[in-house]
C-alpha cells in the first residue's frame, strides 16, 4: 500500500479476526473430507463434462477449464486422475506452473446439479504414447496427459450454484450421487442418506444468505 491509499479500518489480516466474524464450521463439515477417490465421487467424475484446474507457479495462480464429453477425466484407480490436455491456445499456463509447483486443485461441475467436487492433490505430466492414445478423440491424441495424485476429496454444497441460479432450473441428471450420498461416502457413513437428502432442500434455502 502507498502512501496515497488511505489504510482499510476494516481490514482482516489475522487468524483471530477472522474467526471473530464467522461462525465455527460444524463437525460433519470437518469430517467430509476423504483421502482418497471412492465410488461415489468417481461416479460425479463420470457424470461431468466440465472442470476447473486450479495451479499455482512463480507467475502466479491461474485457474484454468477442462472440457469434454462427461467422463473425460478418468480415475486410474483410488488414487490417481488422468487428465487429457487437449488443444488450445498453447499459452500453457498451467502446466508450466505444475513444472514449478505440483500442487493442484480441481473442481468439477455438472449441468443441473448444484453440488460440486473438490480434489486436491499433486500433479506430473506424461507424453507416454500409450496413455495418450488412450483419450483419442476424433482420431486426434492429447499432447499430454496431466496425472493428479489424489490428496483430499470432498464434497462442496449447492448454496453458490443455487444463489447463481447458473443452470437455469436444468433437470439434474439421474446416475448423478445425490449429496446425502457423497457425504456418506466421504465420512464413513456419519449421515444417513434418504434423511439428509430428504432435508437439504428446505436447509439450503434456510441457510442460503
Amino acid at each position: 500500500m502507498d502512501a496515497l491509499t488511505p489504510a482499510d479500518p476494516f481490514a482482516v489480516t489475522t487468524l483471530e479476526q477472522l474467526g471473530a466474524i464467522y461462525d465455527p464450521p460444524r463437525e460433519l463439515v470437518l469430517k467430509k473430507v476423504a483421502p482418497k477417490l471412492e465410488p461415489k465421487s468417481k461416479a460425479f467424475i463420470a457424470a461431468s463434462p466440465f472442470a476447473i484446474l486450479a495451479t499455482c507457479g512463480g507467475n502466479g495462480p491461474h485457474a484454468t477449464p477442462r472440457g469434454d464429453a462427461p467422463g473425460f477425466i478418468v480415475p486410474l484407480d483410488d488414487q490417481t486422475l488422468a487428465l487429457p490436455d487437449r488443444r488450445g491456445n498453447n499459452r500453457l499456463d498451467g502446466l508450466r506452473d505444475i513444472l514449478e509447483n505440483p500442487e493442484v486443485a480441481l473442481l468439477f461441475l455438472i449441468p443441473g446439479v448444484g453440488e460440486t467436487l473438490r480434489i486436491n492433490g499433486t500433479a506430473r505430466l506424461t507424453a507416454d504414447p500409450a496413455l495418450r492414445d488412450r483419450f483419442l478423440a476424433q482420431g486426434k491424441p492429447p499432447a499430454t496427459v496431466l496425472l493428479v495424485t489424489v490428496r483430499e476429496v470432498y464434497m462442496q454444497c449447492a448454496k453458490a450454484i443455487m444463489r447463481s441460479k447458473l443452470w437455469g432450473g436444468r433437470e439434474r441428471p439421474a446416475a448423478v450421487p445425490s449429496m446425502g450420498a457423497l457425504l456418506a461416502a466421504h465420512t464413513g457413513g456419519l449421515v444417513e442418506v434418504a434423511s439428509y437428502d430428504a432435508e437439504a432442500p428446505q436447509r439450503l434455502l434456510d441457510t442460503m444468505y
